[in-house]
C-alpha cells in the first residue's frame, strides 16, 4: 500500500530549504484544491491525503471515469497508519518541509523517507546547475548539429551581466524555482533596476543563477521517466505540453504512437531515443541510493534561424518529482478513444479539465 501527498509547494521547498515554511498563497491552493490527483495514477487500494475528504469526493464526482479507488484520509489519521506492513510514502516531490509535515503527524514515518544525506543529495541534483553540468552538455555530445542548449550558472553579478551581455536575448532562472516563477526573459539592451536587483537578490539567497540563450521555441515537450533504488531508470513515455510564458497550462493526453508521429515532423525518432538512452545511462549512478521515484526532463523543438528545420533542446530542465506529464499519462486514451486536451484552471478555485480535441491538435493552437 502506498501513502500519495500532492505537495505542489515542493519547488519552492526546496528553495527555502527549511523544515517549517508558508508557501504563497497559490501554492497553499492548489494544493487544497486538487490535493486529490494521485487518484488517476494511485493503485486501488491506495491512500491519499488531501486537506478535505468531503472536497476531494466531490472533485473526483467529476473525473470518476479517470480515478482509482482510493482512500482519502486528511492528516488526522496519519496517526493510525505507523505499523501498516507494507507502507510506502509517495509525496509529488521529496524536501525537508514535507518530511517534517509527515513526522509531525507519525514519527514512526521516518523509517520510510529519505534520510537527511539523501535530501541534500535530491536538492543539490534538483538544482538547475546540475542539469547544465551534468546533463545538457553530455545529451548535445556527438549531436552538435541537431541539437541546441547552452545555460550558465554564474556565482555572482560580474559572471552574470557578462554572460547576460554576450546572450543579448536570454532567460534568467533561479536555482530552484516552480513552474511560472524564478524565470525572466530580458533584452542586454533593455535591463531596468528592478531586474537589477532581482538578479543580486536570487545570487545572494541561492548562492548562484542560470542565464540561457532565449531560442525560438515552437513546441514544448518532455520524456518521463521513474527510477527504483538501485538507480534503474525506465522510460514511461512522451509528454506534449503548452505553457505561457514559463508557466505550465496544459497537456495533450494522446497515445504514444499519436505524440511520436507529432514529435517526427520535427525531429528523427531516433535521435529522441537515442537522446533517453543516454539519459538513462547518465543518471543511473547520480540517483542510485539518493532518489527513488518519478521524474522529468523538459526538452523542446527549435526553429532554425534563416533556414527549414528544427533543431531539439535536449534538456530545458529536470524534474526530480513527479511531473504534470506523468499525470497526462495516466490520463491517456486508448486507441480506441480521442485525443483530449488537460488544462488546469482557475476562477474562484484551481480545476482540472479535460477537453476532446481534434488530431490537428498542434496546429490550432491549443498547445
Amino acid at each position: 500500500m502506498k501513502l500519495h501527498i500532492f505537495n505542489p509547494e515542493h519547488d519552492i521547498a526546496l528553495a527555502v530549504n527549511r523544515k517549517r515554511f508558508t508557501p504563497p498563497h497559490a501554492g497553499r491552493q492548489l494544493r487544497a484544491d486538487i490535493g486529490f490527483v494521485p487518484a488517476f495514477w494511485a493503485a486501488d487500494g491506495d491512500l491519499v491525503l488531501v486537506d478535505n475528504v468531503e472536497n476531494a469526493l466531490e472533485s473526483v464526482r467529476h473525473l470518476k471515469k479517470y480515478a482509482h479507488d482510493v482512500v482519502f484520509i486528511t492528516a488526522d489519521d496519519l496517526k493510525s497508519l505507523g505499523n501498516v506492513e507494507g507502507l510506502s510514502i509517495v509525496p509529488w516531490g521529496w524536501d525537508i518541509t514535507i518530511r517534517e509535515q509527515l513526522l509531525s503527524g507519525n514519527n514512526s514515518f521516518e523509517r520510510l523517507m529519505p534520510n537527511d544525506e539523501q535530501l541534500r543529495n535530491i536538492r543539490e541534483i534538483s538544482n538547475r546547475r546540475f542539469a547544465a553540468k551534468y546533463l545538457l552538455p553530455q545529451l548535445r555530445q556527438g549531436r552538435q548539429a541537431q541539437t541546441v542548449g547552452e545555460s550558465y550558472y554564474c556565482e555572482d553579478e560580474i559572471t552574470a551581466w557578462t554572460k547576460i551581455e554576450q546572450c543579448g536575448k536570454c532567460v534568467l532562472k533561479s536555482p530552484w524555482s516552480s513552474s511560472g516563477r524564478g524565470v525572466r526573459y530580458i533584452t542586454s539592451s533593455t535591463v531596468d533596476n528592478q531586474t537589477k536587483g532581482w538578479v543580486k537578490n536570487v545570487i545572494h539567497q541561492q548562492g548562484g543563477i542560470m542565464v540561457e540563450p532565449l531560442y525560438a521555441k515552437v513546441l514544448d515537450f518532455g520524456m518521463e521517466y521513474t527510477v527504483d533504488k538501485n538507480g534503474e531508470v525506465e522510460y514511461c513515455g512522451l509528454s506534449l505540453f503548452s505553457t505561457s510564458g514559463s508557466a505550465y497550462t496544459g497537456n495533450l493526453l494522446a497515445t504514444e504512437a499519436d505524440k511520436r508521429e507529432i514529435l517526427s515532423r520535427y525531429f528523427d525518432i531516433d535521435l529522441l531515443e537515442s537522446v533517453s538512452a543516454d539519459v538513462k545511462g547518465i543518471l543511473k549512478d547520480h540517483l542510485r541510493g539518493v532518489y527513488k521515484g518519478a521524474f522529468g526532463i523538459d526538452m523542446m523543438a527549435v526553429a532554425k534561424t534563416g533556414k527549414e528545420g528544427f533543431y531539439l533542446h535536449p534538456c530545458v530542465e529536470l524534474n526530480l518529482r513527479m511531473t504534470m506529464g506523468h499525470l497526462a499519462l495516466a490520463l491517456a486514451p486508448s486507441v480506441f478513444e480521442p485525443q483530449r486536451v488537460m488544462n488546469i484552471s482557475f476562477t474562484d478555485k484551481y480545476r482540472i479539465r479535460i477537453h476532446e480535441t481534434s488530431n490537428n491538435v498542434i496546429n490550432n493552437g491549443i498547445i
